[in-house]
């Protein structure tokens, strides 16, 4: 009786929306905030300022969040810790990944870890924006480029290549560029910014490339070079199929950076099996291509 209400509370405070909490908690807004009613009755206390705009902690409540927060979470380290002594993922796991690449390579490594572990359910969200891993309750995070997350516990899971190409029609009729200055005289097809990434030796480069089209959708890119419209920098993953057919050819190939492929976990002393095991299924995946 004594938790009832704490861990709506929490994730209110946290969301400073009760529709938001609900939506993390998967229960409707009335029993949220019948719940928390609840525990401002049973401490005598008012813990949260509400208007039809926005909740906010009150002193009280901000200063019972500083002791709940810890609770919970060593509540939570010890749900881990006893899911570490279990061989088999169990629970639900809930995972971020970019568009793209989540419906094209992570989502079919899932499908075959809930084939093999049918106790575990999952819940991919495929999102380009970075998801705040601990707020947002996300067990991985599947991130693209280059890394700084110090604060959580990242693994590499493998690399991704930038390639530059174009159609076979469109370097027979303007030709093949040889040097990153050279990109000045062609048509770009470009994605939501207009700086291009390269290695020159030992260092990093970006290069302002312009062009008659501009898609924040990589798949739409390499359409409209498939169809002679212009060169396209994307990773391999939207245009290696096309590469080994020829309906692309590679260019500045001497030029093309490699950055990683990652997996982010919110930091613990406990990593669950459901979490632990997936991430070895997308590196025996993903090293394996």
């Amino acid at each position: 009786m004594q938790w009832q209400g704490i861990i709506e509370f929490i994730s209110v405070a946290e969301a400073q929306s009760f529709t938001l909490a609900a939506q993390k908690l998967e229960m409707s807004v009335a029993q949220v905030s019948r719940q928390v009613s609840a525990l401002e009755q049973r401490l005598t206390a008012r813990l949260l300022h509400r208007t039809t705009r926005k909740v906010s902690l009150t002193e009280q409540g901000q200063l019972y969040y500083q002791y709940c927060r810890p609770l919970l979470d060593g509540l939570h380290e010890a749900e881990l810790a006893l899911l570490q002594t279990q061989d088999k993922p169990v629970g639900k796991l809930r995972i971020t990944a970019p568009v793209y690449y989540g419906e094209t390579v992570v989502a079919p490594i899932l499908h075959q870890y809930l084939i093999d572990f049918p106790q575990l359910n999952a819940e991919l969200l495929l999102d380009n924006r970075k998801a705040d891993l601990v707020a947002d309750h996300i067990d991985l995070a599947i991130r693209l480029g280059p890394m700084d997350e110090s604060s959580l516990m990242v693994t590499q899971l493998g690399s991704r290549i930038h390639h530059v190409c174009a159609s076979p029609q469109y370097l027979d009729q303007y030709g093949t560029p040889h040097t990153l200055a050279e990109l000045k005289q062609h048509q770009c097809l470009i994605g939501a910014v207009n700086m291009w990434r390269f290695k020159e030796g030992t260092q990093h480069r970006e290069i302002s490339v312009n062009g008659r089209l501009r898609c924040n959708s990589g798949g739409s890119l390499v359409q409209a070079a498939l169809k002679g419209l212009g060169l396209v920098q994307l990773p391999d993953y939207y245009v290696d199929a096309y590469l080994q057919s020829g309906q692309l050819i590679s260019v500045l190939e001497s030029f093309a950076l490699e950055d990683g492929i990652w997996a982010i976990a919110p930091r613990s002393r406990f990593i669950p099996p459901k979490v632990s095991r997936f991430i070895e299924y997308l590196q025996t995946t993903l090293l394996a291509e």
